[in-house]
């Protein structure tokens, strides 16, 4: 049987290298690509089309939630699993909605990485304690359904482009990225403002922010 295929995605060296070590340990799995932002990772997972994408949640240029839609709608063979320092409700929701298969706390990956990739590739999920509560009591009724957050209003054209913009760039170097013109990424920016009720850029930036899109 040929070894297992894994993408990794992180933005920081040493959690890479700490990766790469736990899963070079298992001589069933191979990494076939290391990449440091979330629009690199969508690229090599379509080119590769790995069985594995370890995905960082605050990534460069593309967040992890945003990556996983993209990956899942160009190879839905590909199993993702979300790796972040973040573990309340609204982000396991985000998690749970955008399609990812496991969601591993980066402080337990050591304990919980591998058990998480040995689900993934049985066929089944893995997420933390807090995260199977939430899927449990949303299926026994015991949780209201979530009310949809200003996040979802936002299409995904507009998370990329308000994430770009908070990390500082401006609309010609977005408009360069995302091949689209200046004109276009200024209408999305004043759509942004007016759905999130800001005023300036640095509101957006605050937004991007306290939705973990960016980070501090």
């Amino acid at each position: 049987m040929s070894p297992a295929r894994i993408l990794v995605a992180d933005d920081h060296d040493v959690v890479r290298q700490g990766l790469r070590s736990l899963i070079q340990e298992q001589p069933q799995w191979k990494i076939i690509a290391e990449v440091k932002d979330g629009r690199d990772a969508v690229a090599k997972a379509s080119e590769l089309k790995p069985d594995i994408a370890i995905l960082d949640i605050s990534m460069p240029s593309l967040n992890g939630l945003d990556a996983t839609r993209q990956i899942l709608k160009l190879n839905t063979h590909t199993k993702i699993l979300i790796l972040s320092v973040h573990d309340s409700e609204q982000m396991i929701e985000n998690v749970l909605i955008a399609g990812a298969r496991g969601y591993v706390l980066k402080a337990d990956a050591g304990s919980d990485l591998v058990r998480a990739m040995q689900a993934l590739l049985a066929g089944q999920t893995c997420f933390t304690q807090k995260a199977s509560q939430i899927i449990l009591d949303g299926f026994v009724g015991k949780r209201p359904k979530a009310t949809q957050g200003e996040s979802q209003v936002l299409t995904a054209r507009e998370r990329e482009i308000l994430q770009l913009l908070a990390e500082g760039k401006i609309s010609k170097e977005v408009a360069t990225l995302l091949n689209l013109s200046t004109k276009t990424v200024e209408t999305h920016r004043t759509n942004l403002m007016r759905k999130l009720s800001c005023h300036c850029v640095s509101e957006l930036v605050r937004y991007a922010v306290r939705n973990h899109l960016v980070e501090a």
